[in-house]
């Protein structure tokens, strides 16, 4: 019997020690987590605290330790945080710790009066360990001079708990611990930093590398020293390792400015295919960043890179609810409205961000692409050649306003305009192969047969690559001059470069017809009958009769 009652006590008594294990534990993390802002260090304080609630609920400390993190992270409202420490409180009310958090979140909330009551409360429970209390309530006194215009009396009050919290602190343990935890602990980060200072001064940028690595694990720094890793790395055009480097940045403190806006940067240059973690860091920056107009900038080019239209409209719209009168938001708005359809709004505000002109290139390009919806959608070639031409003239430069005027002239068939134009951009630019390819095209429709010859010849010869000039240039050897062998390879060397090229793989089923070879020119009439399923540039029934024409009898 008296076995069976000793069973029943030990099983529903505490074991004190594993409250002060976890405790102690947390503590731990609590501290290295005010060192180092590390989110690691604050989830497991976080978790420490909870469990040793969970096990013990009369340990005042865990109630306003873990107010303190749970506030400052922005998990819980300042009045759940009071009420955390009042709980304290009623647990410790000789405690003066409890006093002292009750009276800083008081003191947050601005009410003084009662935060000067917790704060007396503490100083009085233990008068000559009170240097925290003191220095605590002598600024809440100075805030009350500032707002509230003390008297004199509060004016000494304030500075006599001032000094005697700085002659106090000397005796002040656990302050004084924390302070030489503090200097130790910047001291060994400053000694890495130096030394990695040094390595990446004399070139050793690997050596600066590892040290920086071991100084993040030696110290928890990870803020510090991968954020110094990542910037290396992306100076020596090492993305894979900037990026894995901001990461751990980030998972120490997921809210580093610096850290999201670096990652994203680095993303947007070297990670096509991680546009989504891109627009994660950005939603991120707008949580510390609510008003940040460049933000919204990013994520709408971000959307329009994934197509999602709508999304990207609402960003820039965002960005110019915040700075209207910006060229740049209003340009990338017109883009985004042309996506979607909605014409009318995106010619305004490519029209707003034309008439700002911030910049006379950037402008020029603005007018070719606005010259592009008046000619493509709403069908006003002049309204389209006055905007080429005055990109034209923005800049002076640029021979692509040249070809955009001729290839304008081209669809209204007014060719010898078009040839002028192609010409002006020769000028500017003599290595511009589009342009002599575009001026060939022109001549070939003005039938100067022997200078459209001329220009595809140069266009090659500037870009061996430029499939359509070997095609255009096969069909003139084909229809123009009889050279029937001659515009096979012509037609061979367009495939070659681009296997999908459908007008080319027709061109060579003519030229094979012409000489007589009926069984390579079904193949490639086969070959362009298929290809043009996706591109649909010929007309299918014209494929067809030609093939079943080579056959009959």
């Amino acid at each position: 019997m008296l076995e069976q009652q000793k069973t029943l006590n030990s099983g529903n008594s505490r074991e004190p020690h594993k409250d002060l294990n976890l405790l102690e534990l947390a503590r731990k993390a609590h501290e290295r987590y005010i060192l180092r802002n590390n989110n690691n260090d604050l989830n497991d304080a976080v978790g420490y605290y909870i469990q040793a609630i969970k096990q013990n609920p009369d340990l005042p400390e865990t109630y306003y330790r873990l107010a303190t993190l749970l506030y400052e992270n922005g998990q819980i409202s300042l009045d759940s945080a009071i009420e955390q420490c009042k709980v304290a409180v009623s647990i410790a009310p000789k405690n003066p710790n409890t006093h002292i958090y009750t009276g800083y979140f008081l003191k947050l909330a601005n009410n003084y009066d009662e935060a000067e009551i917790e704060f007396k409360n503490a100083i009085r429970i233990n008068p000559l360990m009170a240097a925290r209390p003191r220095i605590i309530l002598a600024s809440l006194l100075y805030e009350k001079f500032n707002s509230h215009k003390l008297s004199f009396s509060g004016f000494l009050k304030m500075v006599y708990y001032a000094c005697s919290g700085c002659l106090t602190i000397l005796w002040d343990f656990p302050s004084l611990k924390m302070m030489y935890r503090n200097f130790t602990d910047d001291a060994m980060v400053s000694v890495y930093k130096t030394y990695g200072s040094l390595l990446e001064k004399i070139n050793n940028k690997s050596g600066a590398i590892e040290a920086y690595d071991i100084a993040a694990e030696k110290t928890g720094r990870e803020e510090i020293f991968y954020n110094k890793i990542g910037d290396i790395c992306v100076k020596e055009h090492i993305p894979e390792v900037a990026l894995n480097a901001y990461k751990k940045v980030l998972e120490a403190n997921p809210y580093d400015r610096d850290a999201l806006i670096k990652l994203a940067t680095v993303i947007q240059a070297f990670f096509e295919d991680k546009t989504d973690e891109a627009i994660d860091c950005y939603t991120r920056l707008l949580e510390i960043e609510e008003d940040n107009d460049k933000i919204y900038y990013e994520l709408g080019h971000l959307y329009l890179k994934k197509n999602e239209c709508l999304c990207a409209v609402n960003s820039f719209n965002r960005a110019l609810e915040i700075e209207p009168d910006n060229p740049f938001y209003h340009n990338s708005m017109a883009f985004a409205l042309v996506q979607l359809g909605q014409h009318d709004e995106a010619i305004d505000h490519y029209q707003t961000a034309i008439n700002a002109n911030p910049d006379p290139i950037w402008t020029s390009i603005v007018c070719q692409a606005l010259g592009s919806v008046y000619l493509e959608i709403k069908e006003n070639p002049e309204a389209a050649v006055a905007l080429y031409q005055t990109a034209a003239v923005l800049n002076p430069e640029s021979d692509e306003c040249h070809v955009a005027i001729g290839d304008l002239y081209f669809s209204l068939d007014e060719f010898d305009s078009a040839i002028k134009a192609y010409c002006d951009a020769i000028k500017i630019n003599p290595e511009n192969s589009r342009a002599y390819g575009k001026c060939g095209m022109a001549l070939w429709e003005k039938d100067f047969t022997e200078e459209a010859m001329v220009a595809y010849h140069k266009a090659i010869e500037l870009d061996s690559q430029y499939a359509v000039a070997y095609n255009n240039l096969g069909v003139i050897y084909l229809d123009g001059i009889g050279n029937v062998r001659e515009s096979i390879n012509l037609f061979e060397h367009a495939i070659e470069i681009n296997p999908s090229y459908t007008l080319a793989n027709f061109n060579l089923a003519r030229a094979f017809e012409a000489v007589g070879d009926a069984m390579s020119a079904a193949k490639f009439y086969q070959k362009s009958l298929e290809l043009n399923k996706l591109s649909d540039e010929l007309d299918e029934t014209d494929i067809q009769s030609r093939l079943f024409g080579l056959f009959e009898v």
